[in-house]
C-alpha cells in the first residue's frame, strides 16, 4: 500500500477504518473532533466511546488537527454522519485537491441531494468517490474478514482507491455506477428500520422476510430512476448491505427500530442515518411517481403519525397486484 491517507472521523467506522489500514502498513493521518477520544487513541490504544473493548494498534495516533491529518495526504476517507459531510467539506477548501472518498450512507435532508453532489457543490474540482458495503465498525476493528465497494464515476478512479485502502482482511471491489451505491447505502438504512420495528412488535419472522424483501424491490425502483444499474443494487453495497443490517441488533438502525417497535424511549439512542434519510427518501419518491410505500410507512412512522401495527395493516391491505409490478 503506497500514499498517506486522511481518515477524517472519530467515530466507530472511522476509527475501524483509520485501524484496519495502520495494521496493513499505511501511512494514515486520524482527525477526530474530541480531544478526550483522541488521547484515549493515543495514550491507551482505545476508543472508549465508540469501540470499547477492542484494542487498537498502538501505531494509530489520532490528532484533533485536521490539517495534520491532511498533511501530505494523497487520498481522504470522510467518515462523519451524512448530515454534517458539508461543513465538514467545506474546511478543506483551502487545501490541495485529492481524491475525496464519502464513507458515510444517506441523503443530505436539508437539500435532497446525494451526498456526491454535496462534495461536488462544497469542492468543485476535487475527485469523489464512496465506500459502502455489507460492513460492522467492530468486525472490521478486529480484523474480521470483510467485502465493500468503492464506487466513482471514473471507473479507473475507483478501481484505484480500491487498491490504496485494499487490506488483507478488508477487500474493496470497485465500479463506476456511484449512483447505485450511494442510494443502496442509504435506503438500507431506512429499511433496517423497517425490519428492527417489525422485530421490536413481535409481527414474526415471515413479516420481517416480507419487509426486507418488499424493502429492497423500493430501492431498486428509486436507484434505477437515478439511472442505476440494477446489477449493483444487486450487490455488495444494496443486497449484500441490506441482509446485514436487516437482520442484526449490531446495526444501530435496526436497533433504533426495533427500540420504536417496542414502544422504547430513543432518546439518547447512537445515531442511526436512517432516521434523517426516510423523511426525504419517501419525498422524493413520492417526487419521482415511484411506488414505496415501505419507505413512506418508515418515515410517518418516526414523524409519529403512525403505529407499527398501523403501518402494518396499511401494507396488508394494499390491492392485491402481480409481484413484478
Amino acid at each position: 500500500m503506497s500514499g498517506r491517507v486522511a481518515v477524517l472521523g472519530g467515530g466507530a467506522w472511522g476509527t475501524a477504518l483509520a485501524v484496519t489500514l495502520v495494521r496493513a502498513g499505511a501511512d494514515v493521518g486520524f482527525w477526530m473532533r474530541d480531544e478526550e477520544t483522541a488521547r484515549a487513541v493515543n495514550d491507551r490504544h482505545e476508543n472508549p466511546s465508540y469501540l470499547p473493548g477492542i484494542l487498537l494498534d498502538s501505531q494509530l495516533k489520532a490528532t484533533t488537527e485536521i490539517d495534520a491529518a491532511m498533511r501530505g495526504a494523497t487520498c481522504v476517507l470522510a467518515v462523519v454522519p451524512a448530515q454534517t459531510l458539508r461543513p465538514m467539506a467545506q474546511d478543506l477548501r483551502r487545501l490541495p485537491k485529492i481524491p475525496f472518498v464519502i464513507c458515510a450512507k444517506g441523503i443530505e435532508s436539508a437539500s435532497g441531494k446525494r451526498l456526491s453532489e454535496v462534495v461536488v457543490e462544497v469542492l468543485p474540482g476535487w475527485p469523489v468517490a464512496v465506500l459502502s458495503g455489507p460492513s460492522f465498525a467492530t468486525d472490521v476493528a478486529r480484523g474480521l474478514p470483510t467485502a465493500v465497494t468503492v464506487a466513482s464515476d471514473d471507473g479507473d478512479r475507483a478501481a484505484g482507491i480500491a487498491r490504496l485502502v485494499s487490506t488483507p482482511t478488508f477487500r474493496c471491489y470497485s465500479t463506476d455506477d456511484l449512483v447505485g451505491v450511494e442510494i443502496g447505502g442509504a435506503l438500507k438504512n431506512v429499511l433496517a428500520i423497517a425490519a428492527g420495528a417489525v422485530s421490536g412488535a413481535g409481527l414474526g419472522a415471515s413479516a420481517q422476510a416480507a419487509i426486507v424483501t418488499r424493502g429492497f424491490v423500493e430501492m431498486r425502483r428509486l436507484a434505477a430512476s437515478y439511472g442505476a444499474r440494477a446489477e449493483t443494487l444487486m450487490g455488495l453495497s444494496g443486497l449484500g448491505d441490506l441482509v446485514l443490517t436487516c437482520g442484526s441488533a449490531q446495526s444501530r438502525n435496526f436497533a433504533y427500530g426495533l427500540a420504536l417497535g417496542q414502544g422504547r424511549d430513543r432518546t439518547g439512542m447512537k445515531l442511526a442515518e436512517g432516521v434523517a434519510t426516510a423523511s426525504i427518501a419517501a419525498r422524493i419518491a413520492g417526487q419521482r411517481g415511484i411506488d414505496a410505500p415501505i419507505t413512506d410507512a418508515v418515515a410517518r412512522m418516526l414523524a409519529g403519525e403512525l403505529t407499527v401495527g398501523q403501518a402494518m395493516g396499511e401494507l396488508l391491505a394494499r390491492p392485491l397486484k402481480a409481484e413484478d409490478e
